[in-house]
């Protein structure tokens, strides 16, 4: 078993949130903004933000409810029962591999962008062979292993972008942010920008997922979700306002945002700055999924919803079978191609995890009151109700192809879930 000095604590917390949300979506995601929006899209980051954190305070009190592994599944299994949960807690685990496996990829293109020898179809199989099947055996030996190199990903990630901001305000010109807009804009405009870019904000809901390997999770996570927000929420706001300082309306047409901005006040070395930055953040975010990505099935099957097998453990606590089947599954998904509808099944589809919370935390006011919390929401209802709204609004920006494939996996989840049932009556 783990001991407890190899428990994720705070700090660790804290670094594997940030990593599991900074990713490759700031590298790419702000001159899509401007292109709708302008200078308009600093706000659209501003409202996005807000949004997140209406939803992250609503995971942070959930969070100080629970130990358990799963996060929203456990929130969702409480409230609402075990069809529920199991709805969230498998389109959890499916879209997780998914973005896993996507992510691995990714890598592997930026690879083959920076050196032309990894462009190959047979080096970037190789690449994405080496990436999952590496992280699965680092996984296998133990959460400490996990924790290091999630902590030196997330710092190596961070600095390229801090160098950006700190570096970059010295090169704003304001005459970049006159007039408010610089592009015809309409309220679907404004929408469409905060769902492009709100995908930038997820994955902050995958801290809660790993519980049981943390140290207190009860009081460690409420803070950490809190913490880690705002951090993200901060860095994001300073990105998009040096990339429209910088650039101007060139950014609505170039390819690699920041790339292109580090390069014009930094030379060719600013660029091969971001460019190492954008690796290390593909590969922090590979991290970080392969560490939470099984942990999902983990909690399934604690309730008898994945077979029991996937729970035992090897000598360093660790449970072995859920890591090499998430792997198992990974590798192929990755190998068979490029995966353009991503983007919109990742933020639709978070939507089935989000919703589910931030009702459960209203079931819980009444069914819970009496259980102490190391966290409220404030403002009784008030900040549930603002973003479950929010949410439905930003769910009514996305087109009908979209959210058929963000909730589809909720239709498939079916008869998986009525098969384990059936399965574990016979087994009982």
């Amino acid at each position: 078993m783990e001991t407890h000095k190899n428990k994720l604590g705070l700090l660790s917390i804290i670094l594997l949130g940030v990593n599991a949300i900074i990713g490759s979506g700031i590298f790419l995601l702000p001159n899509k903004a401007y292109a709708l929006v302008g200078t308009k899209s600093i706000f659209v980051f501003i409202f996005d933000a807000l949004l997140v954190i209406t939803i992250a305070l609503c995971f942070a009190e959930a969070a100080g409810l629970f130990s358990k592994d799963g996060g929203p599944y456990v929130y969702t299994r409480a409230a609402f029962g075990d069809f529920a949960g199991f709805e969230v807690g498998f389109i959890k685990w499916i879209v997780s591999m998914i973005a896993w496996a996507t992510m691995a990829n990714g890598f592997a293109t930026a690879l083959g962008q920076i050196f032309p020898a990894c462009n190959s179809r047979s080096a970037q199989i190789v690449i994405m062979t080496v990436i999952i099947v590496g992280l699965t055996l680092v996984n296998l030996c133990g959460v400490s292993s996990s924790k290091i190199i999630n902590n030196l990903a997330s710092i190596g990630k961070l600095v390229p972008l801090v160098i950006f901001i700190v570096v970059g305000f010295f090169f704003i010109h304001g005459g970049n942010f006159h007039p408010a807009t610089t592009v015809a804009t309409t309220s679907h405009g404004f929408g469409a920008a905060c769902l492009v870019i709100f995908y930038a904000f997820t994955g902050f809901e995958a801290i809660a997922v790993a519980a049981e390997d943390m140290h207190n999770p009860q009081k460690t996570l409420p803070r950490a979700i809190l913490m880690v927000m705002g951090i993200v929420s901060i860095f994001y706001l300073l990105i998009q306002v040096v990339a429209i300082g910088v650039l101007g309306n060139h950014l609505a047409t170039a390819t690699a945002p920041v790339q292109t901005a580090m390069e014009h006040f930094l030379g060719r070395g600013g660029f091969a700055l971001v460019a190492a930055g954008e690796l290390i953040s593909i590969g922090g975010i590979n991290i970080a999924s392969s560490f939470i990505t099984p942990r999902s099935a983990v909690a399934l099957a604690n309730d008898d919803l994945l077979p029991r097998f996937m729970l035992k453990r090897n000598r360093r606590g660790v449970e072995y079978w859920a890591i090499i089947i998430t792997g198992i599954i990974t590798l192929p998904i990755a190998l068979s191609g490029s995966f353009t509808t991503l983007a919109a099944i990742s933020v639709v589809s978070r939507f089935a995890q989000y919703l589910p919370t931030c009702l459960a935390i209203l079931v819980f006011r009444h069914t819970m009151k009496d259980v102490p919390r190391p966290f409220k929401v404030p403002g009784g209802p008030t900040i549930p109700l603002i973003a479950i709204v929010v949410s439905i609004w930003l769910l009514m920006q996305a087109n009908l192809h979209e959210l058929i494939w963000g909730f589809g996996g909720l239709v498939v989840a079916i008869p998986f879930y009525f098969l384990m049932k059936w399965t574990c009556r016979r087994s009982n």
